[in-house]
């Protein structure tokens, strides 16, 4: 397996236990463990994700948004994820996460998002604090163009605020927390 893995969690025994199981049964080297999420500096559409509950709910518009690539470690149970309950045997886990890594053999973490290159300028420069005017200035496009763009991004990520987008676009890597502008 070539994808990144990062175990985020505060529970070391959870960790190194995923950690073994991983080395042990699925042969990947590549492994990355935290208690920090913004420690992860690559975080990309190819990694995956084994969590705790609360690297979930302290990060939740990211991992909403890769799913399908992340697994919930802990009795969190959340729609549309995989989860792995700690009282879990070694068997039931190794089950859990073969299912789940072959179910997830195309590299696209969510096929059904997928901003074209206009959006993703557009999306940057929304997450960075500019309003419509200065984004078709930016882009020499007209302001028309730029509300286009900025309904088909709210269309296709479900989040309306300008805040929501630069979360999104901070935890997608699109733009870092040291670009957006201070107000």
């Amino acid at each position: 397996m070539t994808a990144d893995i990062y175990i985020i969690s505060n529970d070391t025994i959870h960790a190194l236990g995923i950690k073994y199981i991983l080395k042990k049964y699925f042969n990947v080297s590549n492994i990355v463990i935290s208690n920090d999420f913004d420690f992860i500096s690559n975080k990309n559409t190819s990694s995956f994700y084994f969590i705790s509950t609360q690297a979930y709910i302290d990060n939740s518009l990211f991992f909403s948004t890769h799913k399908n690539r992340t697994i919930i470690i802990g009795d969190l149970t959340q729609d549309n994820f995989t989860s792995i309950a700690t009282n879990s045997s070694e068997s039931e886990i190794v089950e859990i996460i073969s299912i789940f890594f072959n179910s997830n053999t195309d590299s696209n973490s969510n096929p059904s998002i997928q901003l074209s290159q206009r959006e993703i300028d557009v999306l940057k420069l929304i997450a960075i604090g500019h309003i419509n005017k200065e984004i078709a200035a930016i882009l020499s496009i007209s302001i028309n163009t730029v509300l286009t763009h900025r309904k088909n991004i709210i269309s296709k990520l479900g989040i309306k605020s300008a805040s929501g987008l630069g979360i999104y676009a901070i935890m997608n890597g699109y733009i870092s927390k040291s670009d957006i502008k201070n107000t």
